[in-house]
């Protein structure tokens, strides 16, 4: 039981999908509202919102702003962390986590790098 433990942290620290975990489209996400699941897209349009509460980074996946179908979302304290995320803008992206719901929309709240992954080709 340790053993399982121990294989499931280390999955989860280095950003890997466990099986029970689906990889969903962003159209797809809308469907696993409360679900934890990767997502993968293209980052359609990329913005540091300044001044706004909690000073989000959004990541739009397939579809731009204001027609954005799923958003990835990286608060102001963790953004360090991942550096400039909205250079990611046009790249092919997977991120994990737990699909909430926000204003209608799914999103994903990214609070560790390692629940982005970026697709090395553009």
């Amino acid at each position: 039981m340790r053993t399982l433990a121990a294989l499931l942290a280390v999955g989860l620290t280095c950003g890997v999908a466990l099986a029970d975990s689906p990889t969903l489209t962003p159209k797809e996400a809308a469907k696993h509202m409360g679900e934890h699941a990767t997502v993968c897209g293209r980052v359609a349009s990329a913005r540091y919102v300044v001044g706004a509460k909690g000073g989000p980074t959004l990541l739009n996946l397939d579809e731009p702003y204001p027609r954005q179908i799923f958003t990835l979302v990286i608060w102001e304290d963790d953004r360090p962390k991942f550096g400039e995320p909205e250079k990611l803008k046009d790249q092919s992206v997977c991120a994990m986590g737990t699909i909430k719901e926000f204003k209608g929309k799914p999103e994903i709240v990214l609070r560790d790098p390692t629940q982005l992954k970026v697709s090395a080709g553009r």
